[in-house]
């Protein structure tokens, strides 16, 4: 069946050429549908995925992890409860491994608390210091306090974050499949479990690096192999599997 050209023409109006081509559109569908009519529906490889993880794939987005601390004006540095929330929130960002993300600290600008407020994060930097973060690895930034007379200091870095994707999706009957096509739910389930589960998002990104390999023993078994001699290393008498004869 040949299917009619429409083409847009040029008139003096905008709304003529756009309502054409409504029309057209229309009508080619109408074609479609009428050469469709008493035709089997077939499938075409490739016109639908079956890889799980390109039909529900998970969706990894880095999010801020933020901590607020209020230091009042006049104050000396910081309490000893706000202390230990910072060496927490410094194990915190060990524990993310998000070794590429830099510990931001935002201190207030402009604020009555901004002398109290610059202690404090001397005092910050100093307990990064001591829990082994390098300077370069740490950004002061500062930041209007909008009004705010006790505005606080914020500390923050960006975490990984998985999102597995919304299961249930059931549009088919599952006991008609002539076309022997994998079902719109297929693999859903493993994907969300995957995405809840990982200890560590940014490993569904990139892998992880890995310090160099230790060659010692390597170069002690190519002496011996050289020399001819066995590579077997050589165990004590506690190691070795003692064999009682039968009585």
């Amino acid at each position: 069946m040949t299917l009619p050209i429409f083409y847009r023409t040029a008139t003096s109006t905008g709304r003529k050429p756009f309502t054409k081509a409504v029309l057209a559109v229309a009508a080619a569908g109408i074609v479609l549908a009428g050469c469709k009519a008493g035709q089997e529906e077939t499938r075409v490889a490739g016109w639908s995925l079956v890889d799980p993880t390109q039909r529900h794939p998970i969706i990894v987005t880095q999010k801020p992890t933020t901590i607020s601390l209020r230091v009042a004006r006049g104050s000396s540095g910081l309490s000893p409860h706000q202390r230990a929330q910072i060496i927490s929130f410094l194990e915190r960002y060990r524990g993310a491994a998000v070794n590429d993300s830099r510990l931001v600290i935002e201190a207030p600008s402009g604020s009555p608390n901004e002398i109290a407020s610059m202690q404090a994060v001397a005092e910050i930097r100093a307990l990064m210091a001591q829990a082994g973060f390098d300077a370069s690895s740490v950004n002061l930034e500062g930041v209007q306090a909008g009004g705010d007379p006790q505005a606080p200091i914020r500390v923050s870095f960006l975490r990984y974050v998985a999102e597995g994707p919304q299961c249930g999706h059931w549009p088919t009957d599952m006991g008609s499949t002539s076309g022997n096509a994998v079902y719109p739910n297929l693999g859903c389930s493993t994907q969300a479990n995957l995405a809840a589960m990982v200890a560590n998002p940014s490993d569904l990104v990139r892998p992880r690096s890995s310090t160099p390999r230790s060659g010692e023993r390597d170069g002690t078994v190519w002496e011996k192999y050289v020399k001819g001699e066995s590579t077997v290393s050589q165990k004590s008498g506690d190691e070795r599997v003692q064999v009682k004869g039968s009585n």
